[in-house]
């Protein structure tokens, strides 16, 4: 996420979403009431008695009054509905309804009465945060590269070819097959060792699938570690790319933040389990522990915030804020996977506590 132009003292953040996990924070981010502007096209009529034909679609610069935000997971982007407050005169469109679409690489302005403190940190992150490198080795039976793929795009680290003999000679080349893969390997684990983080294998299927097995029987440290296997029709540099295009990256990003969520809500159940007081759960325990400033780490579902309405939300970001003070950590988990499924049985809402405490229930 970048940050194009900040005015919090009149509400305004102009964003620029990079990829699909910006997309998701902006889901979490926009609510309605709040004013969005940005390019987009609608269709503008003729004049007189030919109004009645179809129109043609123009590109306009629109502001809307926010109504709801909804994630189109099949296309990758965030379509956001509202009404038209600002727009050119010609399209005679004030109070109308209108979709924004935003995708990665979609400038648009954001406007708040006032950002909640845990918003902003939300967007503060997406943009200051070190985005976790992915090793990316993008192989066929010609050549290979391996690169690490972080914010400011991949770093093609190694780069070999190689000339294997022909599939008439069996013997032959599945002996060159094996020493290829060997140096593939070795060069991997240099590269890995280096950075750490996901490794993605990419190629066409056949010499993709040996290295992986040959990971696995071999260094199955790195095999631990491969989180994608990506089907590309070429290898080397352009395949490091042609991955990266693909948008199979997004979705090993977003694993690794699901992982994170995962990981709290598993530690949640675990101190509910043992009974220990360490842990609460449900709004009114949770609101508790954080007036006592026992929270070490609050959970709450992307859910509940964006479905909560103003009295329900407000009392949610007074936690938050009062959690945020004590120097706890907020965690917003999705809903999508399991660790959010959940803690929405659990109300949506439940803290780790740095202490016990002790309820009095009279």
């Amino acid at each position: 996420m970048k940050i194009i132009a900040e005015d919090l003292r009149h509400g305004r953040l102009k964003l620029k979403p990079e990829n699909l996990d910006d997309l998701w924070t902006l889901y979490n981010v926009i609510q309605p009431g709040d004013h969005i502007t940005a390019k987009t096209t609608r269709e503008v009529r003729p004049e007189g008695e030919a109004r009645q034909k179809k129109g043609r679609r123009k590109l306009v610069t629109l502001r809307l009054e926010v109504k709801r935000a909804t994630w189109d997971r099949a296309l990758n982007r965030l379509r956001v509905l509202g009404v038209i407050r600002e727009a050119p005169e010609e399209l005679e469109a004030l109070g109308k309804h209108h979709t924004i679409t935003i995708k990665p690489g979609t400038p648009f302005l954001l406007e708040k009465e006032q950002w909640p403190k845990y918003m902003l940190e939300q967007i503060r992150k997406a943009t200051e945060v070190e985005q976790t490198p992915v090793v990316i080795v993008a192989i066929d039976d010609e050549e290979y590269a391996i690169a690490v793929l972080r914010h400011r795009g991949p770093e093609v680290k190694t780069e070999e070819k190689t000339r294997l003999p022909g599939k008439l000679e069996a013997e032959r080349r599945e002996s060159a097959v094996q020493a290829y893969l060997a140096e593939a390997a070795k060069a991997l684990s240099s590269v890995w060792r280096e950075v750490g983080g996901p490794i993605v294998i990419a190629g066409p299927a056949y010499m993709k699938n040996r290295l992986h097995n040959h990971l696995r029987e071999k260094h199955p440290e790195l095999a631990e570690r491969v989180s994608a296997l990506v089907s590309t029709s070429s290898a080397g540099q352009a395949g490091v790319y042609e991955a990266i295009r693909s948008g199979a990256l997004d979705k090993v990003l977003a694993n690794i933040r699901m992982m994170e969520e995962s990981q709290a809500v598993k530690e949640l159940l675990t101190r509910i389990g043992k009974g220990d007081g360490r842990a609460v759960y449900g709004e009114e325990q949770t609101e508790r522990a954080a007036q006592y400033g026992a929270v070490e780490t609050l959970l709450i579902t992307d859910e509940k915030l964006r479905t909560a309405q103003d009295d329900r939300r407000k009392a949610l970001e007074n936690i938050m804020h009062s959690v945020e003070k004590q120097g706890g950590k907020i965690i917003i988990v999705s809903t999508e996977h399991e660790a959010g499924k959940n803690l929405r049985s659990l109300g949506g809402i439940a803290a780790l506590l740095r202490f016990p405490i002790q309820y009095n229930n009279k």
